[in-house]
């Protein structure tokens, strides 16, 4: 059996993490395999939107522990830079459907998405604290963002468990919804980023990660620069043609 289905569908790609039994534990083969498959997608003509989700009753439950007491934390190959790289770098928006839990390094792969959706089985907790590892990659600089300084510390030194509902309250989820509107919602969602110029939304994407990674002020700065050079490229017809298309689809909306 594959640790990891992908299928692809009218420009969206659905990736499932695919370790049911272990809770979608991150073994080397899952996190090599999640490597591979975001490099691959990053450059598929055919993929416009990535949805990231788990099967069974677990998003992930984070590194297989297992394997870690045969392997060691720091085994040679375990992949980890390279496998945060392929994800942060897909360069095309990422969904994260949370269907179960998603726990220490399940939750870091969470938090490298673009948009997070929860179904309502969904939980997140934070125990590295309990683990003695500290996290590499990134959850101790990208859950605060979310969430707020005091917040991310009551999850990160407590490794309480939090709910779906709560993450709601908290931002750390756009929505919760019942388990079997979750993919289909995601599915809607991605639709809707697909009407999207492909250029700007790359252009915005990165604006915004930027900002996370850098600060407000060069990120402002980083902006004018971009937005500069994309305003060259946009003839006046083009820029009507897609205000006439945008304006169609408010009227639809409302």
């Amino acid at each position: 059996m594959s640790v990891l289905l992908s299928h692809t569908d009218e420009g969206v790609t659905t990736v499932t993490l695919n370790r049911p039994e272990q809770l979608n534990a991150l073994s080397l083969e899952l996190r090599a395999a999640l490597a591979q498959e975001f490099k691959r997608l990053a450059t598929d003509q055919a993929t416009d939107v990535v949805i990231l989700t788990g099967s069974g009753r677990s998003f992930s439950a984070g590194l297989d522990l297992k394997e870690l007491g045969q392997t060691g934390l720091q085994s040679e190959g375990d992949g980890g830079p390279e496998f945060h790289d392929a994800v942060r770098n897909l360069g095309k928006p990422l969904i994260g459907a949370i269907n179960g839990f998603a726990i220490t390094g399940g939750f870091e792969i969470a938090l490298m998405c673009d948009i997070l959706i929860a179904s309502e089985q969904a939980k997140f907790a934070d125990t590295h604290v309990r683990m003695g590892v500290v996290p590499g990659w990134g959850l101790s600089q990208r859950l605060s963002m979310l969430v707020g300084a005091s917040r991310a510390k009551e999850m990160s030194y407590s490794a309480r468990y939090v709910d779906a509902h709560t993450a709601a309250n908290w931002g750390l989820v756009n929505r919760v919804l019942a388990a079997d509107e979750l993919i289909p919602y995601c599915l809607e969602l991605a639709k809707d980023i697909q009407a999207a110029d492909r250029d700007t939304l790359q252009a915005v994407q990165r604006l915004i990660n930027y900002s996370l990674d850098h600060g407000l002020s060069e990120g402002i700065e980083e902006e004018g620069k971009i937005s500069r050079a994309h305003a060259k490229k946009i003839s006046a017809a083009a820029l009507d043609e897609r205000r006439d298309t945008v304006m169609d689809a408010g009227r639809k909306q409302h």
